[in-house]
């Protein structure tokens, strides 16, 4: 295991078959035809540096995060690997929780359950019946953290994993992320402001020895300064 930076990529843990990486918010996942900078690209080409590996080198993305968003992010560094990761996520054992900040006071922890649609043409998730033919079951576990400046601090369990799924369950109970763009009708577009949504936390069985690992990083948000807050993260 080797901890540690290098080519901006910050590294929280790496072996022979995984690698945990942070992404940096405004970061793809992967590319697309913006032909942006990505994090896998960048995880690639990190592991072909370090190791001084010819040719292409495989790392496998098991799961993805918003552009806008931030957080860790697990890669597998072999095929099998990213088959038995990809297993834990159908089997809900990939554990991932998200620390956000919406408009207004929530003042009791509770669930969401909903219905989504990504209409493929918008980019956008919207919530639907059941009976729509292409509706998606969406769910979400939250704990009220604290209050600020008339705003919730949430701790998110994320029990399915749709597009957009946070930012449209919450702003459907009329609590949208501070700072997101899309789906909040109160953020300032052409702001430099960013959404306040960050994966802070992973759990999932290590592929080959089957220890349970956990990973933990906060984001650089006044609003998770303090220690008393921080423990109870």
């Amino acid at each position: 295991m080797v901890d540690g930076k290098m080519n901006n990529l910050n590294v929280l843990y790496e072996d022979n078959h995984i690698i945990v990486v942070e992404k940096k918010s405004n970061l793809l996942s992967q590319s697309d035809i913006t032909g942006d900078k990505d994090l896998l690209t960048m995880v690639k080409e990190y592991v072909k540096e370090k190791y001084n590996k010819p040719g292409n080198v495989y790392i496998g993305l098991v799961h993805r995060l918003d552009r806008v968003v931030g957080g860790i992010m697990v890669f597998a560094r072999t095929s099998k690997a990213a088959k038995r990761l990809n297993e834990q996520i159908k089997n809900h054992e990939f554990k991932k929780s998200y620390i956000a900040v919406c408009d207004g006071i929530i003042k009791d922890d509770g669930v969401l359950i909903n219905y989504l649609y990504k209409e493929p043409k918008k980019h956008v998730s919207i919530i639907v019946n059941k009976d729509h033919k292409d509706a998606k079951l969406c769910k979400l576990e939250y704990e009220v953290v604290s209050h600020i400046n008339n705003k919730t601090v949430l701790k998110i369990n994320l029990i399915t994993g749709r597009y957009n799924q946070i930012r449209v369950q919450f702003n459907n109970i009329n609590h949208p992320l501070d700072g997101d763009f899309k789906y909040n009708k109160n953020a300032l577009k052409g702001s430099t402001k960013q959404i306040k949504l960050w994966a802070y936390k992973i759990e999932f069985n290590h592929p080959v020895t089957k220890e349970k690992l956990s990973f933990k990083l906060l984001p650089n948000w006044e609003e998770v300064k303090n220690e008393e807050l921080i423990h109870r993260l």
